[in-house]
């Protein structure tokens, strides 16, 4: 197996207080995996810390056959400011940023590669749209097809099929396997185990600390399940319950 990622004792957190904790594990190349917990499990902090926007409180983050330069990340839509005065031509260019920098032109071979990822998307037509106009599902396929011109070994999405239709997601899907299919590394944090067991070969079960990482099929049994709420309702109290690290 190569690996793509290895969590090497890895605590994250905000103000010393562990949100991820005593992470060990790894991420093969290629792989197709879906980070669950209840809330509060650290999911969304440890894609932070993958991308390196979070640094670690102790532990680490390893590459293995990939850097921090072969990642596309797609932050949940709350994160995202859409009142900003951008098209849908304009959000998905911005994929190819690291070709053109941030005043560079696109000339007509980038902007037909731009026009096909708006298609693969299904929002031919939208180009000309002003994003606050958009619709949550419609935002996220253009999310999703600026991430298509990004070209990325890694891929990390957080809940991407939140208050979106189901056509819609659907049709996401298809993109993320695509991805798979292609070789690429793929790690979406989601919610919705349904969703997981149907489309999602393996799965990492937080709950601040790693309950189970593996074939989903073996990560989400009931058993597991109930530990991990167990374990993220015994960090609900004052922050020394979990343990604060020292500074």
């Amino acid at each position: 197996m190569t690996l793509a990622l290895l969590f090497n004792d890895l605590t994250l957190g905000y103000d010393r207080l562990p949100a991820v904790q005593n992470l060990q594990t790894e991420i093969a190349v290629g792989s197709l995996t879906a980070i669950v917990g209840p809330n509060g499990a650290g999911k969304s902090t440890l894609l932070k810390g993958i991308t390196g926007s979070l640094t670690p409180l102790e532990g680490r983050v390893t590459f293995g056959a990939m850097n921090r330069e072969d990642i596309a990340y797609l932050p949940q839509q709350s994160d995202l400011d859409r009142s900003f005065p951008l098209s849908v031509v304009d959000l998905v260019a911005m994929g190819l940023w690291r070709e053109i920098g941030p005043f560079g032109w696109l000339g007509r071979e980038r902007r037909a590669r731009v026009d096909a990822a708006i298609a693969a998307v299904g929002l031919t037509g939208f180009g000309s749209r002003a994003i606050a106009t958009l619709s949550g599902g419609q935002l996220q396929r253009a999310l999703f097809a600026r991430l298509l011109l990004q070209d990325a070994r890694l891929v990390l999405l957080d809940e991407p099929f939140t208050a979106i239709d189901a056509h819609t997601m659907a049709d996401l899907i298809s993109v993320i396997q695509r991805w798979h299919g292609e070789g690429r590394t793929v790690i979406v944090v989601l919610h919705d185990v349904e969703t997981v067991r149907s489309y999602f070969p393996d799965t990492i079960l937080l709950a601040r600390e790693l309950v189970a990482h593996g074939p989903t099929k073996r990560v989400l049994t009931s058993e597991n399940q109930f530990r991990a709420r167990q374990m993220c309702e015994a960090c609900l109290g004052p922050p020394h319950v979990c343990g604060r690290i020292p500074a």
